[in-house]
């Protein structure tokens, strides 16, 4: 199941005007370091809120993203909790990024644990939910926070995250668009997932087809000024059509 397409703010350019003769000493929007704070809370707020998005959608049981119902399913089998799979999975798809030659961020070694930390801390501490009338609002809850979430992380320009990596890795090293590999490697992670024992419903299509407008809305809110060319940790740019997620 794929999501709608986001717009990344990390393509994004701005060129510092000049300093004007009136105001010599006034700092260009890209000095080093004048945003860094910034971006690092939101890095880590964003990778955090999408692990407690990710613990509200498996709580109301009403269907996952498409790589949480591989989790779940991984997690059926092994009985590990979600978010160590998730951890796992993460990790494992790092390392695919050697043969892709990507060059993974801070914002994509955090996001393997940050986020799988954050959901099965969620979880232990949520109550069960066993009527519609609990879990539908954690539903939406779990997708709106999702989308929040998402716009945090991705307008920090940390790097992408491992999976959303893997996707662009793929297109550079085959010509295939962005498109056509997430739709082929969510598709698969879908239902290998479900014939794990993951959850897909209403909320898999729900969020598919919300996600992207959510991220893109998030993103205008979030958006921080471009960080200086020099930074060390700023991953490169990712394709525009890309969907960032953790």
């Amino acid at each position: 199941m794929r999501q709608a397409t986001a717009t990344t703010q990390g393509d994004m350019s701005m060129s510092a005007p000049s300093p004007s003769a009136s105001s010599p000493s006034a700092p260009g929007p890209s000095a080093p370091g004048r945003h860094l704070g910034r971006r690092l809370v939101q890095l880590y707020a964003g990778l955090a809120l999408y692990g407690a998005s990710s613990a509200l959608l498996v709580a109301a049981g009403l269907g996952l993203e498409p790589w949480n119902v591989l989790h779940q399913g991984l997690a059926e089998l092994t009985g590990l909790s979600i978010g160590v799979v998730s951890i796992i999975v993460g990790a494992a798809v790092l390392l695919l990024w050697i043969p892709l030659r990507q060059r993974p961020g801070l914002g994509t070694v955090s996001n393997v644990f940050v986020v799988g930390l954050a959901m099965d801390g969620t979880l232990a501490l949520l109550p069960d939910a066993h009527s519609l009338t609990a879990r539908v609002p954690l539903l939406v809850a779990g997708i709106v926070l999702n989308g929040a979430a998402t716009g945090l992380y991705i307008a920090a320009r940390f790097g992408p995250g491992p999976r959303d990596g893997l996707m662009t890795g793929l297109h550079r090293r085959t010509g295939r668009s962005v498109r056509l590999m997430r739709t082929a490697v969510e598709i698969a992670v879908v239902v290998t997932g479900f014939v794990l024992g993951g959850t897909i419903g209403v909320g898999t299509v729900l969020y598919a087809v919300s996600i992207g407008p959510l991220a893109q809305a998030f993103l205008r809110v979030f958006a921080v000024p471009s960080a200086s060319a020099g930074s060390t940790v700023v991953a490169a740019a990712t394709p525009g059509r890309a969907i960032l997620r953790p």
